[in-house]
């Protein structure tokens, strides 16, 4: 019994040291792991080496992922790239295995882990910002040390009550037959899985086969089919994850698992072969450090194959679990609030395609003889509100300056086109009241300037590398458009006042009735809103706001 706790003590260790790492290491990666990986992710094969270093830097396979799904989502990455960053990520995640092999089973550190725990919680409680994240990493990486020897303790017991040969025999084990055993594989294979779906860790899973191994509990052969099913495990927590989530992220979950079971299907074929050479290669190596290295070369082999025939797999993926999500809906994706500059740029690409689709619903009807009733956009709102409720939920604040003026800009956007559509939804063109002509015209080359915008607005930019500013990309046919609406709304401001005092004018000699005067004055008025709403929205999209004291003076109603 003794035995059991302190190796269920040197698991809780070991896991705790793991999350207390991972939150130290992403939180000095900050929001250069966004920026990172939509840089590294050109291509499907720069993806999976760099989603591979990025896992193994940062420890943690899972913010890799869900940083890559919130960029999938916001249309920053292409979901075949997306697909090699999960890649890597599967290969990356590995590292920890040799780092338990290397260190954790061979040399004894549990003295200095304790000293590094100490110094570790000291920078963390009497520091801040990144000298308070490393101090969580190191504390971190001290209880991965200390919960290691805790493990081996356990194990060392475990061993003079477990023997190999207590285990079933698997195929490629010396003197075993197929039947036999193909039948022992599967059987520890099933034991790793529910290894690690018990733990929902792969990487402690395989802390416990390591350790067992070294301590003699198992074999080298039954080691290697105990981390093909750890390996399979780590698929259900991602299955389990996805249920209820965006189509992005069940997609990026089925890859996952599909990837996880094509590398196991190689791993079994294969094993008749590698087992005899491992066990080969256990006379000049440590059969610690072959156990990392076959976990490795097993993801590693995985990824090799699958990683051509990227667009093929996303291709299957997209069959087998089809989306019904509209564009708009894929992009206001739960797991793009992880990080702020991903969830602002996604509710600036959502506010981007509302302006457009407003700006073609009032040039139609602008041209239609009809003009009783505006055009319907309650969808539209409803994205808005979708759009202000998903950054209302944001989990952190933006970290730099240019990040907050980034996101202060998007929300400026925000409201001047939820102003925009709550505008022509109330008052539509005033109840049908004749439109001067001449106000109707420059209204409609606003919303033709509207529409020219290029849709992809700062989209290299949201993932540029250069510091220390984020920036905004604005090209020249952009520029042109954003002038073309800027001179629109003041010539429509302008001749505000002359309209208002010719139209009221004509009561008198009895050409207009007073009804009609306020009417038509009201029409003109609800276009040159019109045209600045879609004006102002545009221009801080399109990040020519201003500071934000300045954006405050500029949007005074008109």
């Amino acid at each position: 019994m003794t035995t059991i706790i302190v190796i269920l003590g040197g698991v809780g260790l070991f896991l705790l040291g793991m999350s207390v790492m991972t939150d130290g290491l992403k939180a000095l990666a900050g929001s250069a792991l966004r920026t990172v990986l939509g840089k590294a992710a050109s291509t499907p094969l720069s993806g999976a080496f760099w989603g591979a270093i990025i896992t193994l830097l940062v420890q943690s396979s899972s913010a890799v992922t869900m940083t890559t799904i919130g960029l999938v989502s916001a249309e920053l990455l292409t979901f075949p790239q997306g697909l090699g960053l999960v890649f890597g990520a599967n290969v990356g995640t590995t590292g920890t295995g040799w780092l338990v092999a290397l260190i954790g089973v061979s040399v004894s550190l549990s003295s200095y882990a304790l000293l590094l725990i100490f110094i570790g919680a000291l920078a963390r409680l009497l520091a801040g910002g990144r000298i308070a994240a490393s101090g969580s990493a190191l504390a971190g990486f001290a209880l991965v040390l200390y919960g290691l020897t805790t493990l081996q303790q356990g194990m060392g017991g475990l061993a003079q009550s477990l023997h190999p040969s207590d285990l079933p025999a698997v195929l490629g084990a010396p003197g075993v037959g197929w039947a036999s055993g193909s039948v022992g594989l599967i059987t520890l294979i099933a034991v790793g899985i529910a290894m690690t779906a018990v733990m929902q860790s792969s990487t402690a899973a395989i802390a416990v086969t390591i350790s067992a191994f070294f301590a003699g509990a198992v074999s080298l052969e039954q080691g290697a089919a105990l981390i093909i099913g750890q390996n399979i495990g780590t698929a259900t927590s991602s299955a389990l994850a996805a249920i209820g989530a965006s189509a992005t992220a069940k997609r990026l979950a089925l890859a996952y698992v599909l990837f996880k079971t094509f590398a196991a299907l190689i791993a079994i074929a294969a094993f008749p072969l590698t087992a005899p050479l491992m066990r080969g290669w256990a006379s000049s190596v440590d059969g610690a450090t072959l156990l990392a290295a076959y976990h490795t070369a097993y993801n590693v082999v995985g990824v090799a194959v699958l990683l051509p025939a990227t667009q093929w797999f996303t291709r299957v993926v997209e069959r087998l679990l089809p989306s019904k999500e509209t564009a708009l809906e894929r992009a206001l994706d739960p797991s793009a609030l992880a990080n702020p500059v991903i969830a602002v740029e996604t509710t600036r690409r959502v506010v981007a395609e509302v302006l457009k689709t407003i700006a073609s619903a009032v040039l139609v009807t602008l041209s239609d003889g009809n003009r009783s009733t505006g055009p319907d956009l309650a969808m539209e709102g409803t994205t808005l509100e979708k759009a202000r409720d998903f950054l209302s939920a944001l989990k952190e604040p933006p970290e730099t300056k240019e990040e907050q003026l980034r996101m202060t800009s998007t929300l400026h956007a925000l409201d001047h086109a939820s102003r925009l559509v709550e505008l022509i939804q109330k008052n539509g063109f005033s109840s049908g009241a004749p439109l001067d002509p001449h106000a109707a015209a420059l209204c409609e080359q606003a919303m033709r300037a509207a529409q020219s915008i290029d849709g992809s607005i700062a989209a290299e930019s949201a993932l540029s590398m250069r510091a220390p500013s984020i920036g905004w990309f604005v090209s020249a046919g952009d520029r042109a458009s954003l002038d073309e609406m800027e001179r629109v709304t003041k010539d429509l401001d302008a001749m505000q006042r002359d309209y208002r005092a010719t139209t009221l004018a004509a009561v008198a000699p009895g050409r207009l009735t007073a009804i009609d005067a306020f009417a038509r004055i009201e029409a003109s008025r609800q276009l040159h809103l019109i045209a600045h709403h879609a004006w102002r929205a545009t221009t801080h999209l399109l990040g020519e706001g201003g500071t934000v004291t300045e954006a405050v003076t500029r949007e005074r109603p008109p």
